[in-house]
Formats: C-alpha cells, structure tokens, sequence
C-alpha cells in the first residue's frame, strides 16, 4: 500500500500487519531444534541398537564360554558354562567373553630326555649322528634303577573335562601338565631297569608313567582326563647298535623256546592219544576175551548133561566135529591109510629148499 503523504513518483512499502520479524526467527529456530530433535532421537535408537547387538555372541560347537564380570566368573555352579547357542554379556570393559574349546583332543610331548634332533630329522625319520658322551644340556636322559643312560619321550593326550578350573585355577595349564609328563618320565625310570623298560615290560613301564601323571593331574585338581599315552623308549646312540643285538637276541631265544614248548606239547598229546588208543584197544580186546571165555564156558557146562550121559560118545561126537573143523580149514590135507600088517606108516617131509635149477649151457651162443 503506498503512502499518501509520500512525493510523486515515490513508492513506499508498509509492512504487512501482525508479522514480526522475531517470530519468524523464533519460529525457524524451533524448526531447527526440532529436526535436531529428532536425529538425536535417531541417532539415540541407532546407538541402542548397536549397545543390544553388541551384547549378543554366539558359542559355537565344541566350545563353552565363560563371562568374566570385572574379571570374575558370572553365575554359580553349572550356570558359569555357556553352552551352544545365543547368549548375552555386557560390552567390554565391564563384561569379558573368554572361549574354552572342549571338544578337541590337545597333546603335549615331554621335553627332558630325549636326545637333540633337528625338526628337519624329525620330519625325516632319521637320527641324529652318534657321539661317544652326552653332550650336558644337550641330549636329555635319564637314569634307570640299574644306573643305566635311556632316552625317553613320552606324548600325552587329553581333553577338558573342567573348563573353569582348567582355564582359570592355573595361569598356564599347558606348561604345569608338561612339567608333570616330565616328572612322570623321570619317577618311572628310577623303578625299571633298563632291560625291562626297553623291551622286556614296556607295557608296565607305560603304566607306571600315566599313573604317576594321573596322580599329579589329581592332585593338582586340572580338570582334564588323559586318552592314551604314547612312550618311546630308546638307548644312547653309541650304544643303540648293541641293545638291538641283545633285543634280537632275546627274541631268537623266546622263540626258540616257544618251538621247543611247542614241540614237546605236541608230542605229550601225541604219545597221550597213543596211549589212550593202546588202553581202549587193551580193553575192547579184554572185553573181547572176557566174553568168548564166558560163552565157551558156557557152551562146556551145558554139555555136561550130555558127557554124562554118554561120555565115550560125547568124546567121538566131539573128535569128529574137531576133525571137521580142521579140515576145512586146512589148505594141505595128508591122508595115511592103515598098513595090512597094522604097523604105523611113517611120514617123512622135506622141509629143505628145492635144489635150484642150473641154468644150461649153450654151446652154440648167437652170433658164433
């Protein structure tokens, strides 16, 4: 609207009622305010969402996790082991996730009486050269109750079976269990002679190294459970040759001895079946004898009411039935008619060789 009071030619602006300058300002600061509003609001959600996801891990198979909360286990008893699955903790430094894997198997080898090789011999199979002494500090050993030099090393397998103890009783459980398995080589071969732990009882001196280790892991409350102890047992280098001769040896002899053992059993249950055999055979015969005696017997008494009867013609009846009996088994028969004069005939047999026959001579030969 112009102003009438203004010179010709001069337009003048009048502000426009009820706006005011300050209200606008006003009003665009609370627009500003309120969007800041609402990406704090925003940001706030986000950062929630972020602290929540945070505090969710996962354990994986084979493994259980422990929730250290300012550096203490969380919860009593069973609860203090978190098993498979989703769980949650508070960020870190207030909450601390510490994973214990419990379904592998871990091994540790002894590392104080074995003689130096490199892991290139190792790997290889091969042994280091022999050298006539013990280098000290060099090539481990031990002393067996005879004071004989050995090498021993003994790898040991086990598996977490407390994993709160194991993780958190001992700052390094590894090393204090390699210490025992050292500990356990040494405590077996001052009770075995070297013969015995070499070849001769090395299943016992086996078993006396996993059961001093299994004392020791009692004791000390580990909280693992061993699986089967592997040993091996060898003499010094310089002297290994001649160990293996006595090995080869002794195992000749054992053999030598289990043929013999095996000879002589054979041959007692041989000459057993033998005399078994000849002691049935014995008895069938025995048996055999004893009853045609008992039915000759018998047959003779029941004759007797006829021999009593008639003796002379029992007698005849019983020559003549003999007489049968002999012939017809007989292969050459003789017979011996009565002389008129009623003198015996004299038989005469010839019991030499018939005279060999002489081959003729030819007078005449083929071809003269």
């Amino acid at each position: 609207m112009a102003d009438p009071n203004s010179r010709p030619g001069t337009v003048r602006l009048a502000p426009t009622p009820g706006v005011n300058s300050d209200d606008s300002a006003s009003q665009a600061l609370t627009e500003a305010l309120g969007s800041s509003f609402l990406l704090v609001r925003f940001c706030m959600l986000l950062l929630l969402a972020a602290f929540v996801f945070s505090c969710v891990f996962t354990v994986n198979p084979n493994e259980v996790a422990v929730v250290l909360r300012f550096g203490k286990p969380r919860g009593t008893g069973s609860e203090v082991l978190l098993k498979q699955g989703l769980h949650w903790a508070l960020p870190y430094p207030i909450d601390e996730i510490v994973r214990i894997r419990t379904g592998e198997s871990k091994s540790i080898r002894s590392s104080v009486a074995w003689y130096a090789i490199s892991p290139e011999e190792e790997a290889a199979g091969s042994l280091p050269a022999a050298t006539a002494t013990l280098r000290p500090g060099v090539d481990g050993h031990t002393l067996t109750s005879d004071g004989n030099i050995l090498h021993v090393r003994a790898t040991m397998k086990y598996r977490i079976a407390d994993p709160v103890a194991y993780s958190f009783a001992f700052r390094d459980a590894t090393n204090i269990l390699g210490n025992f398995l050292n500990n356990a080589v040494y405590h077996a071969s001052a009770r075995f002679t070297a013969d015995a732990a070499l070849y001769k009882d090395r299943t016992a001196f086996t078993d006396a190294i996993r059961g001093r280790l299994s004392q020791l892991i009692e004791r000390a409350n580990l909280g693992v459970t061993l699986e089967p102890l592997d040993v091996e047992v060898s003499a010094p280098l310089y002297v290994k040759d001649a160990f293996n001769d006595v090995i080869k040896a002794e195992q000749a002899r054992s053999q030598k001895i289990l043929e013999s053992q095996g000879y002589s059993d054979e041959t007692v249950r041989k000459a057993i079946g033998e005399a078994k055999s000849l002691v049935d055979t014995g008895l069938v015969s025995s048996n055999s004898l004893v009853q045609t005696i008992a039915a000759e017997t018998k047959f003779f008494r029941d004759q007797l009411a006829s021999y009593d009867r008639n003796p002379a013609l029992f007698r005849e009846r019983y020559r003549i039935t003999t007489l049968g009996e002999v012939l017809t088994n007989a292969s050459d028969k003789f017979f011996l008619p009565e002389r008129a004069d009623g003198q015996r005939r004299e038989l005469r047999i010839n019991l030499n060789r018939e005279p060999a026959s002489t081959a003729r001579k030819d007078n005449n030969p083929p071809g003269r």
